[in-house]
């Protein structure tokens, strides 16, 4: 029996994004599975942590260690000092998880596990701001992952861009796939949750999906130019659709609402904040099509969010995004917005095409389970 150190401080905001996802559906999944080992959380917060941290309590072999330390003093003294070691603030352990880079220092015989998301930092630095740039440069991810005995990446695509970047040994570094949450698929059509739904976020009947973080690497503004083209066409069959934008916002996202303002049918373009998880499955069910023009992406658990629940995708043919739409979406250049236009048009005018792309979407999705995903890192943890 192992003692095992887990680092959540990626939950104490209590966000929505990919990273959150993941570390709450693997851990989840993972503590199910084990029956041998035991964990400690690690969470540091000056302030409560907005984290249900409520969630992990119910598992006998799990026992949260929350330390209010000021974030910055305890990174710079991370950073600087290499000093203090977590695994002695958890009271001793033999292998130290992270779900996400971020700042640690911990005994030289303490195993590392530590999974990396994607490299967008290093490859696409000019879409993040100055401030999250000096974030990951005092983190020194190439450092991090050269200390870790194992590295999870979470496709191919992340895998070798983390050995070439790095010059990591591919023999360090193991992918093991995302997934979506259980409670992410297909509603009924005459679930009671879908109206519910519709009306608390104000959607329309008929609309273009797209769910992410509101920043410059999600390609929005691409978005907006397919949609114009879209309405421009003065069919009929696509009059009656119109655009909803949802997700936190990012860095940069003043730039990015001036073009949706500024776009020749802003009228037809609903703005939503973040769709919390239990509504996910209904917006997805009640959108007509999914949209997801990103420059890059590790995974992209919203594209195979939208195929677990039966919505045609259209999506980049870029980084790992071809790995996980496999033959499920159409793939498009994000550089190029015409061709999402011509996607869209002909998914939404093409019925047959449309019915077709639902069936592989949701074909496609089955292959990615949180389980056999913890199952995966289980092997690793108790190497």
């Amino acid at each position: 029996m192992a003692r095992i150190g887990v680092d959540i401080r990626c939950l104490v905001e209590g966000k929505n994004t990919g990273v959150e996802e993941y570390t709450t559906n693997i851990l989840h999944r993972l503590f199910e599975l084990d029956q041998k080992n035991t964990y400690v959380l690690f969470i540091n917060s000056w302030h409560s942590p907005k984290a249900q941290l409520g969630q992990f309590k119910k598992y006998k072999n799990v026992t949260i260690k929350q330390f209010k330390i000021p974030n910055k003093l305890l990174n710079f003294c991370l950073w600087y000092f290499r000093w203090p070691h977590l695994d002695k603030m958890l009271g001793g352990v033999e292998t130290f998880f992270m779900p996400n880079i971020n700042f640690v220092a911990l005994s030289e015989e303490v195993k590392l596990v530590l999974t990396i998301h994607d490299l967008s930092f290093e490859i696409f630095s000019e879409t993040f701001s100055a401030k999250r740039k000096l974030w990951h440069h005092f983190i020194n991810t190439r450092a991090l992952c050269r200390r870790a005995d194992k590295i999870i990446a979470v496709s191919d695509s992340s895998k070798r861009d983390i050995v070439e970047y790095y010059g990591i040994d591919q023999m360090k570094v193991q992918r093991i796939y995302n997934a979506v949450a259980q409670d992410i698929e297909q509603l009924d059509r005459n679930d009671p949750r879908l109206m519910a739904v519709k009306e608390k976020y104000h959607l329309p009947f008929n609309f273009i999906f797209y769910l992410g973080t509101v920043e410059p690497r999600k390609n929005i503004p691409a978005i907006v130019a397919a949609f114009d083209q879209l309405k421009s066409l003065q069919n009929p069959q696509l009059d009656k659709f119109k655009l909803v934008i949802a997700g936190g916002k990012g860095w940069g996202v003043e730039k990015i609402l001036s073009k949706l303002r500024s776009a020749k049918k802003t009228d037809d373009i609903i703005f939503t904040s973040c769709i919390i998880n239990e509504d996910k499955a209904a917006v997805y069910t009640l959108a007509s099509l999914f949209v997801y023009p990103s420059f890059f992406e590790g995974f992209g658990i919203p594209v195979l969010e939208a195929m677990r629940c039966g919505v045609p995708v259209v999506t980049s043919n870029v980084s790992s995004l071809p790995e996980v739409v496999g033959d499920g979406g159409i793939l498009i250049d994000p550089d190029n917005p015409n061709e999402l236009y011509l996607a869209m048009k002909e998914l939404l005018l093409n019925k047959d095409l449309y019915e077709q792309m639902k069936n592989k979407a949701l074909r496609q999705s089955i292959r990615f389970n949180w389980v056999t995903s913890a199952r995966e890192l289980l092997v690793i943890l108790g190497d």
